[in-house]
């Protein structure tokens, strides 16, 4: 080593710079091993003339003779004195002396000696006081390593937190003991990072660790660390100094509210309790705990909350927990299982107090070579004052229990997941409501009709999405017609079913007015319409900006008459019907005019009429079956297709191949298919006759209709209340109105007489009095009748009567 080197290598530079004092570095016979550029400027000695000598040699005696080396100061820390030393010019200074020890126990056998002008006094007194500051004072561990990075000075500061007396010697790697560097950028050793810092002078901040995870405050330890260069006024490196502070506290502080950050980010993305469930064990394993479980009270799982201060009922269901599941996942993990806790059991006492409970146990191995929990935290799940389940943390690895902070922590992850799971209750519970009133509004059964073959599916949106507002209807209409519909309201939840409910009920009772599907459409466009206004009336007098379901609604109406085949189409920005020829099977889309949703208002529907050979199939449905996130909408037509192609199959099989493809996954929108397999009415069930406006038409008429029913074998009963139904509609048709009257009877599940004629009068059933002459003949019908209506035809009304038919 050069000479400067050999005397400045155990110098200091770093917050207090000083190599600015003069400096001699003595072996323990006191001969000058080290000799700093200061010292030579002091005494006017250069390194060649000291160097191996004793140190007493330049101390002048009064008497005339020397001082050895060994006479001068040794103590512990730094013992100074005043002493008279040549100068190499021959006079005598005054100089303050002070020995440091080269050593961390304040002996050994190296040591430093400090100089200074005595008239320096002041200067010299304050930087000694720091010097000891440092040494035995300073919260801050401090280590120097010299240019081999071996340790040649620790303060006591060091050697505390570090929990040691015995550096002097050591290499960096030796430092960290049985623990690891967390943020190094250099992978390999503590030593190779250092030497990068003495190499390009650049400071480096670590992390040192001292234990395994997690952290246990009364044994492990985590150092922020600091290193930087020494170096001379010539930039020579001197060494390496190491600023050392116990962060274990704060790291676990900031571990903990990581934790929590994290627990906020992770939580809750859905509103599924066992997807919550998941997501809290992924954020506390294994960092926070070796495994959690959680149960939940099984009127919770089903959407019910307990009252607040009740004792919850012990029946429990586990939706997370062990390891096996933790191993599975979420997706993989079966039925969720049914717990009965003792009533001595932390969890039962959790549930009952609301409080938490750590049990603390003796660290055994059990049969299976698993030692049990050392230590157990229960924590209650709680929200609004009642108890929703239990969270079970368990560490088997940790050897402590948990700690004040840790339970604190726990409370705040368990709050959290409790926020997250009434949530999913709230909406568990209003899925529910949501699907029982759905189910409520849509058809129990479909009727048995002569007209069609009907199969149906509904699939409702899963939990994530909610209820939506799909519906499909049948309407059996008079003269053996039958109404087919099938709507969908945009949104979901409890009001977008209620505005279903509402539609439904609304199109059942505009059907039965006997409307052209065109015309039914614009009646309901008018009453959304006029819905949408109210709302927006009451929200500006309430200032609640609410959203209102109407808006969005689309519907298909179709009227199917089996006697002469037509079906008459309309829609409201519905999606288009599938339409299968009966003797190729050729499956078709037809081309119905594309009215806008409902409520938009502004435009006309208009209709199309198609001719349907008997066996045709017809399928309905709403756009859920063909559209959907990751769905490519011709693939999914294309796919429908080829179902429908199979029509000669029964019409259950259909539907469920159709439908087939979305069950193992979730629904994403409610989905309404409708099949339909069209049947036309034999001609020996229905006969019609051309009758003049001429009251002697009516006797006619009665002769023609009986010889017609005793030909189809009915009893005299129904032949004679079908001469008194046919006698009293034919005359109002030749009083009331003009031109050719048809009169037509259609043998169906009843027996129907039709009149129709070209005015536009409606008749209206009403009681007449006493003295009247006329006026019963329609309340003679209502009487006799099942049911009676009319309807307006585009060339005038049709009045319509049936009979129920002998079993």
């Amino acid at each position: 080593m050069s000479t400067l080197n050999a005397a400045e290598s155990r110098g200091y530079r770093g917050p207090l710079d000083v190599t600015r004092a003069a400096t001699a570095v003595l072996d323990a016979h006191g001969n000058v091993v080290g000799w700093s550029p200061t010292a030579q400027s002091l005494l006017g000695y250069p390194p060649h003339e000291v160097l191996g000598h004793p140190i007493g040699a330049l101390v002048a005696d009064t008497a005339g003779g020397h001082r050895t080396g060994a006479d001068l100061p040794g103590a512990p820390f730094s013992r100074r004195q005043v002493l008279p030393i040549r100068h190499r010019d021959g006079h005598t200074l005054r100089v303050a002396t002070a020995v440091l020890p080269l050593s961390h126990t304040g002996g050994g056998p190296a040591r430093l000696l400090s100089l200074a002008e005595a008239d320096e006094t002041e200067e010299w007194e304050a930087l000694q006081a720091m010097l000891r500051g440092l040494a035995t004072q300073s919260p801050v561990g401090l280590a120097i390593y010299d240019t081999r990075l071996r340790v040649v000075w620790t303060n006591f500061a060091l050697l505390q937190e570090m929990g040691t007396t015995q550096y002097e010697g050591m290499g960096p790697d030796d430092m960290v003991t049985h623990g690891e560097v967390l943020s190094s950028q250099y992978p390999a050793t503590l030593e190779e990072m250092m030497r990068h810092v003495l190499a390009t002078g650049e400071p480096v901040i670590e992390l040192h660790y001292r234990g395994r995870p997690p952290v246990d405050p009364d044994h492990d330890h985590v150092w922020s660390c600091s290193y930087y260069r020494l170096q001379d006024a010539g930039s020579s490196s001197l060494g390496v100094c190491e600023e050392t502070v116990d962060i274990t506290a704060r790291y676990l502080a900031q571990q903990r509210l990581d934790l929590l950050v994290r627990a906020g980010g992770q939580m809750g993305t859905t509103l599924d309790m066992a997807r919550t469930a998941q997501e809290l064990s992924a954020v506390i394993v294994p960092q926070f705990a070796d495994a959690i479980t959680v149960d939940l009270l099984e009127d919770v799982l089903c959407g019910d909350q307990p009252a607040p201060g009740s004792e919850p009922t012990r029946r429990v269901v586990r939706v997370w927990g062990g390891p096996e599941q933790e191993a599975q996942g979420a997706d993989e993990a079966g039925p969720a299982e049914r717990i009965d806790f003792p009533p001595d059991s932390p969890q039962a006492r959790s549930l009952v107090s609301g409080r938490s409970v750590l049990e603390r146990r003796v660290l055994t191995h059990g049969a299976a070579g698993r030692p049990p929990p050392s230590s157990r935290l229960v924590v209650p799940l709680r929200a609004e004052g009642a108890t929703l389940g239990v969270v079970t943390f368990e560490r088997d690895s940790h050897p402590d229990p948990f700690d004040t902070g840790e339970l604190a922590v726990a409370d705040e992850l368990v709050a959290r997941a409790a926020m997250c799971i009434d949530n999913a209750r709230r909406y568990t519970r209003e899925h529910a409501a949501a699907l029982m009133l759905q189910r409520s509004l849509l058809p129990q059964t479909l009727p048995r009709l002569t007209a069609l073959e009907m199969a149906y599916r509904y699939l409702p949106a899963d939990s994530k999405a909610g209820v939506g507002g799909d519906w499909f209807d049948v309407i059996p209409l008079p003269g053996a017609r039958v109404g087919l519909v099938v709507g969908d309201v945009v949104g979901h939840g409890l009001r977008a079913a209620a505005t279903m409910g509402r539609l439904r009920t609304s199109v059942r009772v505009l059907a039965r007015l006997d409307l052209a599907p065109e015309e039914l459409l614009t009646r309901l466009d008018d009453m959304i319409s006029q819905n949408a206004e109210e709302h927006a009336a009451a929200v500006f007098e309430s200032d609640n900006a609410s959203d209102y379901d109407g808006f969005g609604v689309t519907c298909m109406y179709a009227v199917y008459d089996p006697v002469s085949g037509f079906c008459t189409m309309a829609r409201a920005g519905h999606i288009l019907p599938a339409v299968v020829d009966p003797a190729t099977g050729s499956v078709a889309f037809p081309d119905l005019p594309a009215g806008p949703p409902l409520g938009l208002g502004g435009l006309p529907f208009e209709s199309a009429e198609l001719k349907l050979p008997e066996g045709s199939l017809v399928a309905l449905f709403t756009d859920g079956l063909v559209r959907g996130r990751g769905r490519d909408v011709d693939a999914e037509f294309d796919r429908i297709r080829a179902v429908l192609t199979k029509h000669l199959r029964p019409l259950e099989e259909l539907c469920d191949e159709a439908v087939g493809p979305l069950l193992p996954g979730s629904v994403e929108d409610d989905v309404a298919l409708l099949l339909v397999r069209t049947r036309t009415l034999d001609r020996h069930q229905v006969a019609a006759w051309e009758l003049e406006a001429d009251p002697e038409e009516v006797a006619r008429a009665r002769a023609m209709v009986a010889g017609k029913v005793g030909e189809w074998g009915l009893d005299d009963e129904v032949v004679f209340t079908t001469e008194l139904v046919v006698s009293e509609l034919v005359t109002n048709a030749v009083r009331y109105a003009a031109g050719p009257i048809q009169l037509r009877i259609i043998r169906d599940q009843t027996l129907i007489c039709e009149v129709s004629d070209n005015g536009h009068t409606s008749p209206h059933l009403r009681h007449a009095g006493s003295d009247d002459e006329g006026g019963r003949g329609l309340f003679l019908i209502a009487q006799m009748t099942l049911r009676w209506g009319s309807r307006h035809t585009l060339d005038g009304k049709t009045i319509w009567a049936e009979q129920a038919l002998p079993q």
